[in-house]
């Protein structure tokens, strides 16, 4: 599949994942989240950019334990709640979020 932003064409994988993950910017972010229908607010950024950080931190997308347990960790116990996380992403946040960050669907994901 591909994507045309700002008149680049980026190119996705067909469940709609970066294919180089250099192409990514926040721009191309929003972009995904406006096909989905679900507008970026500063809560999504948080988690996004969390996830991002693990990802170069680790060289692998958090599945949602771990990504529960990450918001703990760096967003505090209000925003690890998977009922929280589902209204940021209702796709499934592991999988929503990572693609929404650039990143390859996360490991256990189907």
């Amino acid at each position: 599949m591909q994507i045309e932003i700002h008149g680049k064409v980026v190119n996705t994988d067909e469940q709609g994942y970066l294919t180089n993950l250099d192409e990514w910017s926040e721009e191309l972010a929003a972009l995904l989240a406006e096909q989905d229908n679900n507008p970026l607010s500063p809560a999504h950024w948080d988690v996004i950019t969390m996830i991002r950080a693990f990802y170069q931190e680790n060289g692998t997308a958090p599945a949602m334990r771990v990504l529960t347990k990450l918001a703990k960790e760096k967003l505090g116990k209000d925003k690890a709640d998977s009922k929280y996380l589902y209204s940021l992403f209702p796709y499934g946040p592991a999988k929503q979020g990572s693609r929404y960050a650039g990143l390859p669907k996360p490991t256990g994901c189907v």
